[in-house]
């Protein structure tokens, strides 16, 4: 059996038969482990802004929803306060993982450092659904008087303030690519965890406005906790979907429509060659790494499959095995 693999970046292993190792975002790139999303920077400036903005209002909300005695305007408020502190961690994370994105102890960087902060951030969420839920149903029980015109115009300033903040984080990096391929699992986890939970605030502040609307026109104090439990089952939806995506990419799961393995086994199969084992991960935002073993029955060099790989543009890091095919 003539199994053959090298390496190209300049590091011996002991092993008995060399093997081909590639990465960076070029495949001819040096041995670096930088896979932090092409905005990385960009997300993490704005991340931090709009955690000062957002904590500015939440002060607000809360002292003029006990003020005011509007439940949902208090809801909102707290809500924005657990949001503050979920963006906190998003920040952080951009930081930790731009500080030591070149530290080698992390083996294959620190791309995947969003995930885990958007994981989390997803379960602040669903935390933060279940309380507005459990408050908006103790409100049914014990209704309190509401000063509907204060209480509406800091829900007005709540909602321009969220849609700032959501305008912001939203992520605009949906251009097309000259690869033609669509790579699901190239999103900022961590960035979208952050836009989430400030949309999430934006739903609550529009549904407190129609609440104190219809609750001041009609004398419909009922409706206020009725709109708060019907926003806590939309965020926890919202965090569900979070939860289950970023989640899935930090346990190394390659979703339905992503069409890298195919991509992969067309560019090896054109050749004459068999993939006979491929595994694919997300790296970080836009970047993947694999290890793909190929046997044939006149096989090339690892260089040579490598070369091709190339052309994918989110396959950063690639290791390739060749074998012989049995006689």
């Amino acid at each position: 059996m003539n199994l053959s693999h090298d390496h190209d970046h300049g590091h011996a292993h002991n092993h008995t038969h060399p093997h081909d190792h590639n990465h960076g975002r070029s495949l001819d790139a040096a041995h670096e482990h930088f896979f932090l999303g092409d905005d990385h920077e960009r997300n993490e400036r704005r991340t931090w802004l709009v955690i000062a903005i957002t904590a500015t209002m939440m002060v607000v909300e809360i002292v003029a929803g006990n003020m005011f005695g509007s439940m949902v305007l208090t809801a909102d408020g707290w809500h924005m306060s657990t949001h503050s502190a979920a963006l906190l961690i998003a920040a952080l994370a951009y930081l930790y993982a731009r500080k030591h994105a070149g530290n080698r102890r992390f083996s294959f960087g620190t791309g995947k450092l969003g995930d885990l902060a958007g994981f989390a951030s997803a379960v602040v969420l669903a935390l933060i659904a279940l309380l507005i839920g459990w408050e908006s149903f103790l409100r049914f029980q014990s209704p309190v008087a509401i000063n509907f015109k204060e209480a509406i115009l800091v829900a007005v300033v709540g909602l321009i303030v969220n849609l700032v903040c959501a305008w912001l984080l939203k992520d605009d990096h949906h251009h097309g690519h000259d690869h033609g391929h669509a790579h699901a699992a190239g999103k900022d986890q961590n960035l979208r965890a952050a836009y989430v939970h400030v949309l999430a605030d934006a739903l609550t502040s529009v549904l407190a406005i129609g609440a104190l609307v219809f609750g001041s026109l009609y004398g419909w104090l009922w409706l206020d906790p009725a709109i708060g439990i019907v926003g806590a089952i939309v965020i926890a939806r919202w965090s569900w979907g979070l939860i289950r995506d970023a989640g899935g990419v930090l346990l190394d799961y390659i979703p339905q429509g992503d069409d890298l393995p195919e991509e992969i086994q067309e560019i090896i199969v054109k050749d004459g060659a068999e993939i006979v084992d491929l595994h694919i991960w997300q790296l970080g935002p836009g970047h993947h790494g694999a290890i793909v073993s190929i046997v044939a029955d006149h096989p090339q060099t690892p260089s040579y499959y490598r070369s091709k790989l190339a052309a994918i543009h989110d396959l950063s890091h690639v290791t390739v095995e060749v074998e012989a095919r049995a006689a």
